[in-house]
């Protein structure tokens, strides 16, 4: 079942709904329903995005470790995670970027959640450069409208995966300041970074889409460039939503989630040591580094 969630085709998305409440039906319906209701495990779902990745691994290891309760993780599209939280078929995703970001996603779905609380806050969207482009050259993206910029450029916006609410708010900057000769390259966050890395490697110009937190910024010599027209928004919080029920059936993590936010800088850290190591072993260093802020997230109620 999980295996078949994360298929992220729009295609298969109502199959996916169906698929799951059948599963939830014959739960319901099983002759232990207790035994069924205390040992089922908390569904936390997230997209393949480094800083989703990382908060939500965490939040795993440490409700299975400290408090006891299994965690199945479920890895799909942003659109599909808002739907999966609404209809109960996740418990929990830990990365609604509010207010404008995801607001359409939200605004779907807002009467059938339950948000619990901020991961972080800070989070910004914008358009990156490398550093060693001259900000005589590009300091806004009403420099890329300059006839030798867009020929460095080759054109092209780098840009991330077409449900990402990213990509939405850089279309609109796109019309915004009328970059009609450019083209918005919609790939992934693996296919951006590994556009960035070539591109840096060899000194060519680039400009990208991009989100902090993110552990690029700590590997590579990055900036963001103006955005004078707000098309792409300002900074933003990142929430914890949950099914409507969860509170009522699992008070104990989701007073967890609830009390769970991290510093921005921590964060950074803690996805470029993910990428350096792996995401086990740098949640594994969160917590042995954070021994205060991980008791006051845990609580009383463990």
């Amino acid at each position: 079942m999980l295996k078949t969630f994360s298929i992220a085709s729009t295609t298969r998305r109502a199959t996916l709904g169906a698929t799951l409440g059948l599963a939830a039906a014959l739960v319901a319906g099983s002759a232990l329903p207790t035994m069924a209701q205390d040992n089922k495990p908390v569904k936390l779902g997230y997209a393949a995005w480094s800083d989703a990745e990382f908060v939500t691994k965490l939040a795993a290891k440490l409700i299975k470790d400290e408090l006891g309760t299994e965690v199945k993780l479920v890895q799909t599209d942003v659109a599909p995670l808002y739907q999966g939280v609404s209809r109960g078929d996740l418990d929990a995703m830990m990365m609604a970027w509010l207010p404008q970001t995801h607001a359409d996603y939200f605004a779907k779905v807002k009467d059938k959640v339950e948000t619990l609380g901020t991961v972080y806050d800070g989070a910004k969207l914008g358009w990156v450069v490398p550093t060693y482009i001259p900000e005589s050259e590009i300091a806004s993206i009403e420099d890329l409208k300059k006839p030798e910029v867009q020929k460095k450029l080759s054109g092209t916006i780098q840009g991330i995966d077409p449900g990402a609410g990213l990509t939405r708010l850089s279309q609109q900057a796109v019309k915004d300041y009328a970059l009609d000769d450019y083209k918005l390259q919609i790939s992934s966050e693996a296919g951006m970074l590994t556009t960035v890395d070539r591109a840096i490697r060899g000194e060519k110009w680039f400009v990208a889409t991009s989100w902090s937190p993110h552990w690029m910024f700590g590997k590579y010599k990055l900036r963001y460039i103006a955005d004078p027209k707000k098309s792409l928004g300002e900074a933003e919080h990142v929430d914890i939503l949950a099914s409507k029920d969860f509170k009522t059936d699992n008070p104990k993590v989701a007073g967890f989630l609830s009390r769970m936010n991290l510093p921005l800088s921590d964060l950074e850290a803690a996805m470029f040591n993910a990428q350096e190591t792996s995401y086990d072993e740098a949640v594994e260093k969160y917590i042995k580094d954070h021994p205060d802020q991980i008791k006051t997230w845990i609580g009383d109620e463990s």
